[in-house]
């Protein structure tokens, strides 16, 4: 499902970033799929949240965990902090306490997990800014509309040729360029459209043309995302995703052919998005599936005695 690709620092974690300064884009939805992907692939995984407010990942992390407890389930869950929102009168104060926790949270973990998945608010703040900077790898979804490519450029309304990037765009050009005066490592910046029409329409061509021209302006990677599909909403309240096995006791209902498909196009991004992974996480997944294949085969004499 995940490509092999080197790790950018040995020993550290990758930090991938779900960003963007839009609301309602699907950064959560997608961002617990990226999760439970690099779990299942035996990967060493810590999530943060940065949206002190609406805390989607944390909902969505709070309800995978009271499911499994419910059902009986073993549903992968990584280490999880959400950010507390700091409750001063003073703007400065209130940044301090969220920077300290910040930092505390990526100390805790940057040297024992493989990797760091952080959600970030859709509006501009310090911390949003500063996780941004810190990124090796940015997903940025988009719902497939000029409303939400605004934030990434502007595009001539005659034409729809873009004429210059979006405010968003120029806050994570500035902070790729900063990463890179740091320790020269350069952001793999994923763009992926969201809510994409199964029928297509010509607003899916005129986007997808406006943002193939942004990319190679710019330097992302445009990627196809999600459809827009009910499944993705109704796996929320359990804190269940795509990837997950699709059977009536995991789900809660019959699965139906929307689960197979959307099953279909997570894992299709998911290889696109060509995340490293640690051949120790993949030894440890595979022999985690074997374990459970033989968990209800009974033993045999030579398993017994060893011989």
């Amino acid at each position: 499902m995940l490509v092999q690709a080197p790790q950018a620092q040995s020993g550290s974690a990758r930090v991938v970033v779900l960003g963007n300064e839009k609301g309602g884009s699907g950064k959560s939805t997608l961002a617990l799929h990226i999760v439970v992907a690099l779990l299942k692939a035996g990967q060493r995984v810590a999530t943060i949240d940065l949206d002190c407010r609406q805390q989607s990942l944390t909902r969505s992390i709070d309800n995978r965990r009271s499911w499994a407890r419910h059902t009986g389930l073993e549903l992968e869950l990584p280490q999880h902090c959400c950010i507390r929102l700091g409750e001063t009168m003073h703007i400065a104060d209130n940044e301090s306490a969220e920077f300290a926790q910040f930092a505390d949270a990526v100390a805790a973990v940057e040297l024992t997990h493989d990797f760091i998945v952080i959600d970030t608010p859709g509006a501009d703040s310090y911390l949003m800014r500063l996780a941004h900077s810190m990124a090796d790898t940015l997903v940025t979804p988009i719902n497939d509309s000029f409303l939400d490519f605004d934030v990434l450029g502007c595009v001539d309304p005659a034409t729809f040729s873009v004429t210059g990037p979006g405010h968003y765009a120029s806050m994570v050009l500035d902070a790729r360029r900063r990463r890179r005066q740091l320790d020269g490592v350069d952001t793999d910046w994923i763009v992926v459209r969201n809510r994409l029409s199964t029928m297509g329409s010509r607003n899916n061509q005129l986007v997808a043309g406006s943002l193939k021209d942004l990319a190679m302006r710019i330097g992302f990677r445009p990627l196809d995302g999600f459809a827009e599909r009910v499944v993705y909403r109704e796996f929320f309240p359990r804190g269940l995703t795509a990837l997950d096995d699709l059977t009536e006791a995991t789900l809660g209902t019959r699965p139906s052919m929307g689960h197979v498909t959307a099953r279909e196009e997570v894992t299709g991004l998911l290889r696109q998005l060509k995340l490293p992974l640690d051949e120790r996480g993949r030894r440890r997944a595979a022999n985690r599936a074997e374990w459970f294949a033989r968990a209800d085969t009974p033993l045999e004499l030579h398993d017994i005695v060893g011989a």
